[in-house]
């Protein structure tokens, strides 16, 4: 498919598409926190073993490279945030914190409470009972500092 005709295609998927591929990306994540395999291979088994039609798969695509890519970056952010040391995470509440990590700091198209809510939704649906309580904390922290400006833009309205 060129990549102009699957932009288009993207640009007209529902938000619930890319609610989808936020899902998607969190289990890619998890199986390669879990197993060390290459990013490529989690991708090609994912599009393999899902209907790619309803979801953002750009969008996937981004997050499953992109935190990967970033990851010293996105850890040394949320440390100072964290109440124990990363290895000591819940790994469904490590992929779901750098998933919002990653996109605090690198998608200011969406507004930081959207990033909140969906990694909430997110642990809600695929973590421990009260983990959205954990992950709520530590990007409440974060946001803050990752996105300052709307933060404050928020308070003042």
């Amino acid at each position: 498919m060129p990549q102009q005709h699957k932009k288009e295609n993207s640009s007209r998927l529902k938000p619930s598409a890319r609610r989808k591929a936020r899902q998607l990306a969190l289990q890619a994540l998890y199986q390669w926190q879990m197993t060390q395999l290459s990013v490529d291979k989690i991708e090609a088994q994912f599009k393999t073993d899902n209907d790619m039609s309803k979801i953002d798969e750009d969008y996937f695509n981004l997050i499953i490279h992109g935190v990967p890519r970033q990851i010293n970056h996105i850890d040394e952010a949320m440390t100072p945030a964290l109440d124990r040391p990363l290895d000591q995470l819940d790994p469904v509440e490590l992929a779901v914190l750098r998933i919002g990590c990653y996109e605090l700091v690198n998608q200011p198209d969406v507004p930081y409470r959207v990033v909140i809510n969906e990694a909430i939704e997110l642990v809600k649906r695929f973590g421990a009972q009260d983990s959205h309580r954990y992950i709520n904390g530590i990007l409440d922290k974060l946001a803050p500092r990752l996105r300052a400006k709307e933060v404050l833009a928020r308070k003042q309205c």
